[in-house]
């Protein structure tokens, strides 16, 4: 997990759904306020894709930029042949064989492929046969590495990884057993993700490390591959705007890597604070948490199937409110407004049965409530007041 600190007006999370929602939209920029109905389309991801954009875009959101439908990429999927396509997947053998498989089968109209992380020339010819063996050329529309092979949970932090994420931890590292080539694999994971997070933000960092581990590894390889770029003028990540703003930042971030083995005490340190708790407690993940109801004890004839909980989930994110308000406070606040939220949701519900009793629309339906004009207006106030605060 990776702390981020920028001075740029635009927040990593900011920088990374833009570039999301330019890339759903066909690699052209987003207009906010646009009229004109979006291109329907389908998205086509794999785990990793699925874990970046999850956090970041709801399916109101993804459905705003005509999506309508997405799905797994190595999920059994149904031709819709008058539909683009946008995939967004990692560059992996595995990947590339079952995007040339969609092309030999003519699953879509067109073709938007999007890597999460830079594609090698070997694997981009493998595609580039398979279009031609399929007479696909003239449907491959687009192709494009994204960088962003990072996932952003918050304005300040993100994740290198999620699938898989037990190659690279710190056990992975540390194993006595470990290769030379199976650390290199390792070294170059973080680096590639460490990469995509910096072109994302648009900017070269300063690096400073520990010396003598893991860290130093890391920090010579993103060195290395930062200079490699930066020493191609003409096609430089570092030299555009990714937010489009024309505008070209000077001030450069620093990127402190520090291996574990100095600090080993702060993994194990459990804060009393809402979010920390929600972390340790409960099942969370990607910023959304899943509970299952209690049904309490009931009496159940002996041999039967005992009830299946229901399970919830809910999103964290920065549409709530009370989770923006309170997520850094200490439980026992939490508690107490929690109660506070309660109370005031029952006085506003409170106030929407007396508006309707002083109205005389005791089991009336919506219908003729909405013929109703100033009454009305004070009615849909006290409700939209009272839905907030159940939100």
């Amino acid at each position: 997990m990776v702390g981020s600190k920028m001075a740029a007006t635009a927040s990593i999370r900011e920088r990374q759904t833009v570039a999301l929602k330019r890339m759903l939209n066909f690699n052209v920029p987003h207009v906010k306020n646009s009229t004109g109905e979006p291109v329907w389309k389908v998205l086509i991801y794999d785990r990793f894709g699925q874990d970046i954009i999850s956090p970041l875009l709801s399916v109101k959101e993804l459905r705003d930029m005509g999506i309508t439908l997405h799905l797994l990429l190595h999920s059994d999927r149904d031709p819709i042949p008058d539909v683009p396509a946008v995939y967004f997947v990692m560059p992996t053998e595995e990947n590339i064989d079952r995007l040339c498989q969609d092309l030999r089968n003519q699953l879509y109209e067109s073709y938007y492929l999007n890597f999460i992380s830079a594609i090698s020339r070997s694997k981009l010819e493998d595609i580039a046969n398979a279009a031609l063996a399929a007479s696909a050329v003239t449907q491959v529309a687009k192709v494009f590495d994204q960088y962003l092979n990072f996932i952003t949970l918050e304005d300040d932090m993100f994740v290198l990884c999620n699938q898989n994420k037990e190659l690279v931890s710190y056990r992975a590292i540390n194993r006595p057993d470990i290769t030379d080539t199976e650390m290199e694999t390792v070294m170059d994971t973080i680096v590639d993700s460490l990469f995509c997070f910096f072109v994302t933000l648009g900017a070269v960092p300063i690096i400073r490390c520990s010396r003598g581990t893991a860290a130093e590894m890391v920090a010579v390889k993103l060195d290395k591959k930062l200079r490699e770029n930066l020493r191609d003028a003409r096609n430089s990540l570092f030299t555009g705007d990714p937010l489009g703003t024309g505008q070209f930042s000077f001030q450069r971030p620093l990127l402190v890597l520090v291996d574990r083995n100095i600090d080993l005490a702060t993994p194990l340190h459990h804060t009393w604070t809402y979010q920390a708790l929600v972390h340790d407690v409960l099942d969370f993940h990607l910023n959304r948490v899943n509970l299952e109801e209690s049904t309490g004890v009931e009496n159940s004839p002996a041999g039967a199937r005992p009830k299946r909980k229901n399970k919830k989930s809910y999103d964290l994110t920065p549409v709530d409110k009370f989770w923006q308000k309170h997520k850094g406070s200490p439980f026992p606040e939490v508690a107490e407004s929690v109660q506070q939220e309660l109370e005031s949701y029952r006085a506003q519900e409170d106030e929407v049965k007396r508006l309707k009793s002083i109205m005389g629309l005791e089991g009336e339906d919506e219908g003729a409530i909405s013929m109703l004009s100033d009454n009305t207006a004070k009615l849909t106030s006290a409700v939209s007041a009272l839905m907030s605060v159940h939100y």
